[in-house]
């Protein structure tokens, strides 16, 4: 069986070998594949493994052998699978992997906006503090999350994660999600529309997958309803905000902050707003991969492709 790997760089920077997918069967791995490389790289293979390179209607149109596309990610838009399911080719994702690591890097980035530790590392190392008259002293007031409302889109894995830690450090959480399904056991917890979420939130995290209907819809009318010291975090997707509403709300103080480790391009695009906007933090889409989750991604891909190979497929996505 042939297998290929068209982006494997990310999964496997050197620390994560294939070894679970090279017991699999014949296995060529690229680093990086552009658009105009994947049919001849796929060939005649029956099974492909991709994060981020797209397959879409006519791609998959020239691949009469493909058989099974295993996407490593949970996210998994970068397949037309309604034109895989029509060409009887099997899609799968990894819907449970790294959801403690997005958890961790929302809190990551929010605590490192509030506290700013190294921004006051530096300031030591430039002699502020040796310089200064006083025992302590701060760049910028520092916050508690203590008592702040933390306002959550979509309810699934990693936002119920997410949840679990707010809660954790006694933050109120409120959730707007398509399914209100097991309300969360924490005092205060509350289902509310996606406008009051935004009116009440101190701090908003984003965790729903990409659609064709929610594309942007984190637009210019939804952020006027932040508080001006509202915070936003995006772990999910960048197309799922409207980039340069978000870059003037925040140059015009309609909120306090965004954090984000998406964009809607990526790598992110030099003209992008958000790189000049005030308050922004931007990570570069790490939020998924600490060592522990991309072993745990290798694992769970081979998983998938070894139920293809006995005829029991797991994890098959399709498409509304």
């Amino acid at each position: 069986m042939k297998i290929v790997v068209l982006d494997g760089k990310t999964l496997n920077p050197g620390d994560n070998p294939w070894a679970p997918i090279e017991a699999l069967g014949e296995i060529s791995v690229y680093d990086r594949t552009s658009v105009d490389q994947i049919v001849d790289r796929v060939g005649d293979a029956a099974v492909v493994l991709t994060n981020k390179v797209p397959f879409d209607a006519t791609t998959l149109a020239a691949l009469p052998n493909l058989k099974f596309i295993a996407v490593t990610a949970t996210g998994y838009n970068v397949v037309d699978v309604e034109a895989a399911s029509k060409l009887g080719i099997q899609v799968s994702n990894v819907p449970e992997y790294g959801t403690r690591a997005v958890a961790q890097h929302v809190f990551a980035m929010l605590l490192s906006f509030l506290h700013r530790p190294y921004q006051h590392h530096e300031a030591i190392q430039d002699g502020q503090w040796q310089r200064g008259l006083d025992f302590s002293f701060t760049l910028l007031p520092i916050e508690e999350l203590t008592g702040k409302t933390m306002g959550i889109i979509s309810l699934g894995r990693i936002g119920r994660a997410t949840a679990a830690v707010a809660a954790a450090f006694g933050m109120r959480v409120i959730a707007f999600s398509r399914t209100q399904r097991d309300a969360l056991p924490y005092d205060g917890f509350e289902w509310v529309d996606q406008a009051t979420l935004f009116k009440e939130s101190d701090v908003i995290s984003i965790h729903c997958p990409l659609t064709s209907e929610n594309a942007e819809f984190v637009n210019a009318d939804l952020l006027k309803q932040m508080k001006p010291t509202g915070i936003l975090i995006n772990t999910a997707r960048g197309a799922l905000i409207d980039e340069a509403a978000l870059a003037s709300a925040l140059n015009n103080d309609q909120l306090a902050g965004a954090l984000l480790d998406v964009t809607s391009t990526e790598p992110i695009d030099a003209n992008n707003p958000l790189l000049s906007a005030k308050n922004c933090l931007i990570t570069p889409h790490v939020a998924w991969a600490t060592t522990t989750a991309r072993k745990r991604m290798m694992e769970l891909t081979a998983a998938n492709v070894q139920a293809f190979l006995d005829g029991s497929p797991t994890n098959l996505v399709t498409g509304s």
